[in-house]
């Protein structure tokens, strides 16, 4: 099972977003979601999310919250991602090789682009402070079922 992370990044009532839109061949292409990517051998799940996060912003985490854990089933592809919200930070931000960034209010990000279960987890991540569980089960790139369970 691949592990991933996710993050979400805050200021100033915006969120960071990343709109996948320069690879070639992209599961998220067209898709806007926050930034993160795969645990690397001998990593822990941490430090994979502030790698991942300096690698694709620029920004180095200085404070964040680990809120929940989903579980992705995609056709055949299992994936276990982490998923987190980013409060300070220092840096400036980098054009980043995956796609545009881009700062969006807190309250137009269920309006955009995303993938079904994004909605879920985003909304229930920024209404309730407890850690949760999610499973989001895609065929075809379409939300099949779901199961949200606080731990």
């Amino acid at each position: 099972m691949e592990k991933t992370t996710l993050c979400y990044i805050e200021k100033n009532d915006k969120v960071l977003m990343l709109y996948r839109n320069k690879k070639e061949v992209d599961i998220n292409k067209g898709k806007w979601i926050g930034v993160g990517g795969h645990v690397e051998d001998g990593e822990s799940i941490d430090e994979c999310l502030l790698r991942e996060v300096k690698e694709e912003t620029g920004l180095t985490l200085l404070e964040y919250k680990k809120c929940g854990k989903i579980i992705f089933y995609i056709d055949n592809i299992v994936e276990e991602c982490y998923l987190y919200r980013g409060f300070t930070f220092t840096g400036e931000l980098i054009t980043c090789s995956e796609g545009e960034l881009k700062w969006i209010p807190k309250d137009d990000i269920l309006s955009l682009n995303l993938w079904e279960g994004d909605y879920l987890f985003l909304n229930r991540m920024y209404k309730n402070d407890n850690y949760f569980e999610i499973e989001l089960k895609y065929k075809s790139g379409k939300l099949i079922s779901y199961n949200i369970k606080e731990v």
